[in-house]
């Protein structure tokens, strides 16, 4: 993740520690102190989910995945993940709250030392469960909402799905629970991004997830639903625009890009041209704490099944299971040839990539778009929307 709001308005966050190894400098308790060492655990506890969104990277439908880890299997999980050091897990799925034990699998996570969050529709979300998962010690739900209503409910494949949503996020705010809401762009939502804004103030949410489509699951179905790269590059711009915006109205929301690091190349090239260079140096500065795309390092995934993924959008690559030996001997494994190069892919990036500027804050974007793409894990993000001059392989005359 990047945080527009933090490079470019410089808002604190509870992130900063782990993303920047800016702890001391702000204000908000942070989730850890130092710069993280360990990875991010999405956990797609269930295949099982009440909606079809087009976009679906876990594949998920109407039934649970066969042999989906138990609630005790998933305590044994959870006990991994502490005994490694993962700073926090992201429950998710399918659509978590299908599973009857999730607030019971919060606590113990809680009790563990990890910092327990959400990713979940919304649309099952009442006071009462919102509730009950934040006595559980749940610190965040992040709530999907994928345009305006007539948008989402088509793109979710049920009529409703936006307004179930937005109860959602009004039953968490109701009960104190952090909330943020996140949005996906593609052709078919993109003329709602400004709406979508609109919509967190008026709900009340002040935190912001833009997610670039990866093409994992059912997003790989819908690649040419994608925009162009300059389109893509105009989207976030007008995001950076109106971050800065309400930032000077006094509407602090925290606003994040998911899942595209030309953006972080954008960000400095941004900065130079609006806040002048200085600020860009600063924010280069941040985004070389932050590393680049951070598949198979910073972020892993578990599926329901207990597979370990290099991220939760790369479910059809499997570095080992859970149930065979543990997160921490699985992901300090570098016998696997991919997870080895990733961790070193500097070294690998081929065409424009190997020559940038900003691969090291970049580090090529992501590799399952380049493998979709273009049947090569390093070879140039297709997403990528940066000039050559920008990225200096090329000179202004």
């Amino acid at each position: 993740m990047i945080s527009i709001s933090k490079l470019l308005c410089d808002l604190d966050a509870e992130s900063d520690g782990l993303r920047y190894a800016a702890a001391e400098e702000s204000s908000k308790p942070q989730i850890t102190e130092s710069k993280q060492r360990r990875p991010v655990v999405v956990w797609n506890m269930t295949q099982q989910c009440n909606l079809y969104c087009s976009h679906c990277y876990a594949g998920a439908c109407d039934e649970p995945a066969p042999e989906e880890l138990s609630t005790d299997e998933g305590k044994y999980l959870l006990e991994q993940l502490s005994d490694f050091g993962v700073p926090v897990v992201l429950f998710s799925g399918g659509e978590p709250l299908v599973r009857e034990d999730l607030a019971e699998l919060v606590a113990y996570a809680t009790d563990l030392g990890i910092r327990p969050v959400l990713s979940t529709n919304g649309t099952l979300l009442t006071r009462e469960r919102a509730r009950e998962l934040k006595e559980a010690g749940l610190k965040y739900a992040g709530v999907s909402v994928d345009g305006l209503e007539a948008r989402n409910d088509e793109f979710r494949g049920e009529e409703g799905a936006f307004q179930a949503a937005v109860r959602g996020i009004e039953a968490c705010l109701d009960v104190g629970l952090k909330t943020g809401l996140r949005y996906t762009i593609t052709k078919y939502n993109d003329a709602d991004l400004e709406g979508i804004i609109d919509l967190l103030t008026d709900v009340g949410v002040d935190r912001f997830c833009f997610y670039h489509l990866d093409y994992g699951g059912r997003g790989a179905e819908i690649v040419d639903a994608d925009l162009t790269p300059e389109e893509k590059r105009e989207a976030v711009e007008t995001l950076c625009d109106l971050t800065r915006e309400y930032h000077d109205r006094g509407e602090e929301i925290e606003t994040l890009l998911v899942g595209n690091y030309a953006d972080a190349g954008f960000l400095v090239e941004y900065a130079r041209r609006e806040l002048g260079e200085a600020q860009a140096k600063e924010v280069e500065a941040y985004l070389r704490q932050n590393g680049g795309d951070p598949t198979g390092e910073r972020v892993a995934d578990v599926d329901p099944t207990g597979d370990v993924h290099l991220n939760q959008f790369w479910q059809n690559y499997t570095v080992g299971n859970v149930r065979e030996r543990t997160f921490g001997e699985i992901w300090t494994d570098e016998s696997d040839p991919v997870l080895r190069k990733l961790r070193n892919r500097t070294e690998y990036l081929t065409g424009r990539c190997a020559d940038c500027q900003y691969k090291e804050i970049c580090r090529g974007g992501s590799p399952l778009r380049s493998q979709t793409v273009n049947d090569d894990l390093f070879a140039p993000d297709p997403q990528c929307y940066l000039s050559d001059e920008e990225i200096g392989i090329v000179t202004a005359d």
